[in-house]
Parts: C-alpha cells; structure tokens; sequence
C-alpha cells in the first residue's frame, strides 16, 4: 500500500507525519511577458480600446453638462437628505393639497393612484372621500352603455385634459409636463423645482390655506409640494433606507464572526497538505 504524509501548519510549529519525503506539484505562472505576440497585441488593442471608449464617454458626459454660464440650482438642507433620514409626511399631505388646488390645473399625475397616499398621508377614510370627489367614466354596463361613477381607491388621479392635444391648445402650443417622475427626470431634483417656483419676480399671494394651519407662504408652499413630488417620484424611499440599516446591523454581526472563524478555525484546514510518497 502507498504511504502517505500529512503536513500541518499552525502557529504553534510544524508538525510532520511518517516519511520525510514529499511530492512538491509546481504551480502554473502565467504573465505578459510570457504570452506570445498575438495575444500580447490582442491584449493591448483591447486595453487601448477601453481606455479611449471610457475617455470619450467621459468627455460627452462633461459636453453636455450645463456650462459655466448656466447657473446650477442651490443645494437646499432638505430633511430627508439625510442617511438615515426619513420623508416628512406632514409635508407630503400639505403638498398633495397644493397639488390638488393649484398644479393639477394644467400638470397631470397618470402613475400616482389614490390608494398609494392611504397610510403615507391620509387615512383610509380621507382618501375614499378624495376619490369620491371625481367622476370616472366607466363601462360598458349590461345593456352596453359607458357611464360615470364615483371615483374609488383603485383609480389614478385625474387628467385635467382629454388629451396630448388639448393641452397644448389651451396652453399655446406648450404640453404641461406629467409630474408623477418630474423630481428624478430634472437635474438637481427637488432643489430645481424648488427655485422655479420660488424664482417668479411676482408669485401669486394667498393661492390656499392649510388645513393644519402652517402658513401658506411662498417658500412653505414650495417646500411642501416639492416634498410630495419627492415622494411620488420615490414612494418606495423610507422602506429602502430602514433596509439599509437593517443591512448594516446585520453586516454588523456577521462580519466579526465570519472573519474570527477563517482566522481561527479554519485556519488548519487552509494549512493542511497531504503528500504522496510512491512505494519502493
């Protein structure tokens, strides 16, 4: 039968087993310079290739940027800028009302369904009685009729125009834009939207009143409604950051453990060699 000798390492030394003699398998090394001149020139087209795609993207990423003469909106301390920081949802429902009184006039919000502010800022009850508040043509009946009913949890917002056309007949030519995604399709998000409604020369005074109270000033108008059009844009953004944190304190407790277990435990194993030594 074949002997065979098993090597240990650990920190306490080295302990050998049976015949002194080993069967050393030597190890494959592979390099650039070894490679023959074919794939050397492959490699180096390759490389060259990335590097000038990566500079010119990069290069078209700077061109189409805003230049020195375009003023950039200002970065503004929003309260759920923050890591660990969530929306406000007062400042949602006050927003949804400015929504509701001022902008839905001309911008309409076709992915945003009355169900998706139950539990965020209103009740149950409050957004059944919102919905209930607009006709929905609806149909065909039994005898093949369209007809109008109350608007429930399941219907979207309405559309202040018919159509595309429509609007922009009533709005010379220009199409309001829809704003269920306005804060993520604009550079500088909310910050943008909010120095456009705070930027007029001579902003409309007592557009609305809050229910809660809070005053209706220019600034507090425009802080609210660009914190519900965040939260439309985002509805899913307190859920993906009360995960992270989750992530991270279980990141927390599973890295120590995991490395004290390579570091410790299988330490022998990874130090473990068995060699083969033929028979005479």
């Amino acid at each position: 039968m074949a002997a065979l000798r098993v090597v240990v390492l650990s920190g306490c030394g080295r302990v050998l087993l049976n015949a002194p003699k080993t069967l050393h398998t030597p190890r494959a090394r592979m390099s650039f310079a070894s490679l023959p001149r074919g794939r050397k020139v492959a490699l180096t087209t390759l490389g060259v290739l990335t590097t000038g795609g990566a500079g010119l993207a990069l290069m078209l990423h700077q061109s189409v940027k805003a230049s020195d003469l375009e003023l950039h909106p200002p970065s503004f301390p929003w309260s759920h800028n923050g890591l660990l920081s969530s929306l406000d949802h007062a400042s949602i429902r006050r927003g949804y009302q400015v929504y509701k009184q001022v902008c839905a006039a001309c911008h309409s919000m076709e992915y945003l369904a009355f169900r998706n502010l139950v539990g965020v800022s209103h009740t149950e009850e409050e957004v059944k009685a919102l919905a209930e508040e607009i006709e929905v043509v609806d149909g065909p009946d039994e005898s093949g009729e369209m007809f109008t009913r109350p608007g429930k949890l399941s219907d979207y917002f309405p559309k202040p125009y018919a159509n595309p056309e429509a609007a922009r007949a009533a709005n010379s030519g220009a199409l309001p834009p829809d704003l269920s995604y306005i804060v993520s399709a604009r550079h500088g998000g909310e910050d943008y939207v909010f120095s456009l409604l705070t930027g007029y020369c001579d902003p409309p005074a007592g557009v609305l009143e809050y229910e809660d109270g809070t005053p209706a000033t220019m600034s507090q108008v425009a802080k609210d409604v660009c914190t519900f059009l965040k939260w439309a844009a985002e509805p899913e953004h307190d859920q993906r950051k009360c995960m992270g944190l989750k992530l991270l304190m279980g990141c927390a407790v599973v890295i120590p453990l995991v490395y004290y277990l390579k570091r410790h435990r299988w330490s022998v194993l990874k130090s473990r060699k068995i060699a083969y030594r033929p028979p005479k």
